[in-house]
């Protein structure tokens, strides 16, 4: 429970924090403080080195960064090819990602149908685990419930600070095989609990891959096509891993690098992937698209869409940010190979129904974006869609409520925060710890009555 206090001392409180903590942006240009681990140039800075994936989207060349189509490769497989070649075999890919992942190369037939049979083995939760550490204290926020959910496993292990490279490898497919049941469960405890709906538990079916899993335990009815969990299945597969840079897996390098238990490194990656300048930017696109959709009176007309895509660059309509959510990413430029994916598996599933004409908002909004933006702001930054743009759209059309979102990302993501633990446990040697340059003056110390 937060401490209540009057709203006269409130805001004096505010008022002394930020007196005390701001520090003037004039300091960052002279000590050459590279904010957010950035070059100038919006490269970021070189902090580790890794064979798990490669995010591509440009060039250096001669010292200026040119801008390229977006490139993905997960263990130096293009992610254009693991997924056309899945969707031409008509089966589903994650549990063959995550082998990937985490093993260094693709499976055979053999292993990756015993490496299925170990994931399905290993989701159950403890006993007792769902009564005690879920429905007993319901988070309104599903992705506090399962970072908290995560720690809690560590009193469930016997061996929790083991740390040899078998160890480790096995706490991460336990983990990676119980997530989708917490999710699942921390859902229905936030539905009892705020918002007063009735609970739906359903028991694990060993013979589902992840993506049936989540649907059947998140459906009243357990029922499911084989399209819906393809594209659940994509979408896994899509957002299972992004490289040791992005903020959710270098959180996780960094916890680990101090020698801490992996429970505490997934739970804090958790905690990095709520935000929602990462991970939670798929429940603002959302929010982003009902108010577009509710302010704009023709989606079909251009001309309306620019206007409104105007007003909220100048900070006149939306949330009032400057943001236009789903555009833009740290390395993609032109283009984001998971976005393009993304969408066109998207079209297909909405064409004659209803979430056809939303797309269609949501592709008006990216194919303007860009020279609005320009306008508007007078930067001349490239733009592209980015894979949030149409994720949270797939979610919907699955039947997620907006809330699972962000989860969902991380059932797909935890593969690849596992993969960089592996990787910084057997290869950093080093506490993860940079510089911060101090600007505070010397100051005397004063006895309390002198103050």
């Amino acid at each position: 429970m937060r401490l209540n206090i009057d709203e006269r001392d409130r805001i004096a409180l505010g008022e002394t924090i930020l007196k005390n903590n701001r520090i003037d942006p004039k300091y960052y240009t002279k000590y050459g403080v590279k904010r957010g681990l950035r070059n100038a140039d919006g490269t970021g800075v070189v902090a580790g080195i890794t064979n798990i994936c490669n995010v591509h989207g440009y060039v250096m060349n001669e010292g200026e960064k040119q801008n390229i189509e977006g490139e993905l490769y997960y263990r130096g497989y293009s992610i254009n090819d693991l997924v056309a070649s899945i969707g031409a075999e008509e089966r589903f890919e994650f549990e063959e990602i995550v082998y990937l992942l985490l093993m260094g190369q693709l499976p055979t037939a053999d292993e990756l149908g015993r490496f299925s049979k170990v994931i399905a083995y290993n989701r159950d939760l403890p006993d007792g685990f769902f009564e005690d550490m879920i429905l007993k204290a319901p988070s309104r926020n599903i992705m506090n419930k399962i970072a908290r959910s995560i720690l809690a496993l560590y009193s469930y292990d016997d061996f929790p600070e083991t740390k040899t490279p078998e160890d480790e490898l096995l706490t991460a497919i336990s983990i990676i095989s119980k997530l989708p049941v917490i999710v699942a469960g921390a859902y229905q405890a936030t539905r009892r609990f705020f918002e007063g709906k009735t609970m739906y538990l359903h028991q694990v079916r060993p013979e589902e891959s992840t993506a049936e899993t989540v649907l059947s335990l998140l459906r009243f009815d357990r029922n499911y096509t084989f399209e819906e969990a393809q594209l659940l299945d994509l979408m896994l597969t899509l957002h299972a891993e992004h490289g040791g840079g992005n903020n959710s897996a270098f959180a996780c390098r960094v916890l680990t690098s101090s020698g801490t238990d992996p429970y505490s490194a997934y739970s804090a990656a958790i905690g990095a992937l709520k935000g929602p300048l990462h991970g939670g930017a798929n429940q603002k696109i959302l929010e982003q698209l009902d108010y577009l959709k509710a302010n704009i009176r023709n989606w079909n007309d251009e001309g309306e869409i620019r206007d409104m895509i105007r007003k909220i660059l100048r900070k006149e309509a939306g949330d009032l940010s400057g943001k236009i959510y789903g555009m833009g990413h740290a390395v993609y430029t032109l283009s984001d190979p998971r976005a393009v994916i993304l969408k066109r598996e998207a079209k297909k599933l909405a064409k004659g129904t209803e979430f056809e004409a939303e797309i269609a908002l949501l592709e008006a909004v990216e194919r303007n974006t860009q020279e609005l933006f320009t306008e508007v702001t007078g930067n001349e930054k490239t733009l592209c869609a980015n894979v949030d743009m149409y994720s949270g759209m797939c979610y919907r059309m699955l039947g997620f409520p907006d809330e699972l979102c962000t989860p969902m990302f991380a059932v797909a993501r935890i593969a690849g925060w596992s993969a960089h633990r592996i990787e910084e446990f057997l290869n950093g040697k080093r506490i993860i710890r940079p510089a911060y340059k101090a600007v505070t003056k010397k100051r005397e110390y004063k006895p309390l009555a002198e103050r």
